[in-house]
């Protein structure tokens, strides 16, 4: 069963925090601050895989967390790295952000793909250490790992795609032009997924061609199996449109291409304008008084497409049609790579970025991802570290928000738990 797209969420692990300590040792006076730093949290890596054909191991597993950082602590340890979460898919595999739908990338090749970076270790308290304060009782906390959730697409990596309705021949033709062996049987829908064949062409060259299954009038809104599988044939550079030339089910050849045609132009105008030859198989059972062979011709022709008669069960005319295949893929501009479309993004930092502020009865709340970070480098403890917590937020312009807001002397702030009241 091909599974060909999932939603997932995907969180990165957060960075660990760094450590508060003095160095303590017998005969060592003033040690100083030796608190080290907290480590990186782990990453979400896509990796693409040539092996792997179908999304099905996303059916049941939907949630993905990479682990956090470890914390720094005395004598300037480092907190551990955690390792990343790699999540293997199969080539062609289109992540989407599920919120808008926007490409965030296209694993057309085997390259590793960073999704949500982990977040960073905290500094230790060491780092905040000056000639005027050399007792810092702070350190700063890991940041948090970037969180997501996502739509997986797979779109097949194929040169070559077969179209056409139900039982005309596509799996027998890919059949006996490469090593695939799809099912075949004499009733409709029994490809029920779309099946990769490699063609070889000599000198170790070839191409790769796809059996696409269910097409037919009203595909594009979902009727047959179409709708499901349309999205495969958006790589290909060259469509191979098959056709019944025997008519054995009663329908006229020209009619079928026809109404192919409309289909994949609903579905995409630009894939309905993919170059295309038509392969009019089953000539080995063709009656020329049953078609009229000379008006598809003349149909064919007046598209501007090529034809050739083939039969997938004699072999008549497939070593042609695959030598003119691989011309005319010579001449093609290679595979379609979908581009990310999501804006370049750039780390948020203190008094950098958007504030909200809300208010809830006599208390007004304010959130920001700037302020979420800042709130773990501060040590309301300790008075150095509040002056610059403070400092902050008249720099980031809480202040003046609150006061747009109506916050007056005497009213309660939170910040993301942390209360106090306001002083103006």
């Amino acid at each position: 069963m091909l599974i060909d797209h999932a939603k997932i969420y995907v969180k990165a692990g957060d960075g660990g925090n760094g450590a508060v300590s003095f160095h303590r040792e017998k005969y060592v006076a003033r040690g100083g601050p030796d608190g080290g730093d907290g480590g990186h949290g782990g990453n979400i890596v896509f990796r693409a895989d040539k092996g792997a054909t179908t999304l099905l191991y996303f059916r049941d597993h939907r949630k993905f967390v990479a682990k956090n950082g470890g914390n720094g602590s005395g004598d300037k340890f480092h907190g551990a790295t955690a390792e990343d979460v790699v999540i293997t898919v199969p080539l062609g595999t289109i992540i989407r952000d599920a919120e808008s739908g926007r490409i965030i990338k296209d694993l057309s090749d085997e390259t590793p793909f960073i999704c949500c970076r982990g977040g960073r270790g905290g500094f230790g308290n060491r780092h905040f250490a000056t000639p005027t304060r050399q007792v810092p009782m702070f350190a700063k906390n890991g940041t948090a790992g970037e969180e997501k959730e996502l739509l997986l697409e797979l779109k097949m990596l194929a040169d070559v795609g077969l179209i056409g309705f139900p039982s005309v021949g596509k799996s027998s033709l890919l059949a006996r032009i490469s090593a695939a062996r799809p099912k075949i049987a004499a009733y409709h829908f029994t490809t029920t997924s779309p099946n990769l064949g490699v063609v070889k062409t000599g000198d170790e060259q070839g191409f790769v061609a796809a059996d696409i299954p269910g097409l037919i009038e009203g595909a594009a809104d979902g009727a047959g199996l179409g709708h499901s599988f349309l999205r495969h044939i958006e790589r290909c550079r060259l469509l191979l449109h098959v056709v019944d030339i025997s008519a054995a089910e009663g329908r006229d050849p020209k009619e079928d291409i026809v109404t192919i045609e409309k289909e994949l132009e609903r579905y995409s105008p630009a894939l309905s304008e993919r170059p295309r030859i038509i392969v009019a198989n089953k000539c080995d059972a063709l009656d020329e008084t049953v078609v009229d062979i000379p008006a598809f011709e003349a149909f064919v022709k007046a598209r501007g497409e090529e034809l050739f008669y083939v039969s997938a069960v004699t072999g008549k005319g497939l070593s042609d049609l695959v030598r003119r295949v691989a011309e005319r893929l010579s001449d093609l501009p290679p595979m379609t790579v979908f581009e990310s479309e999501m804006p370049a993004e750039e780390p948020a930092e203190a008094g950098d970025g958007e504030v909200t502020v809300r208010r809830e009865n006599d208390t007004f709340i304010v959130e920001g991802e700037w302020l979420k970070n800042l709130m773990g480098r501060v040590n309301f403890d300790d008075y150095e570290s509040l002056s610059y917590f403070q400092r902050s937020l008249i720099r980031g312009g809480v202040i003046d928000k609150l006061k747009e807001k109506g916050c007056t002397e005497g009213h309660t702030v939170n910040i993301y738990g942390f209360e106090f009241e306001f002083i103006d």
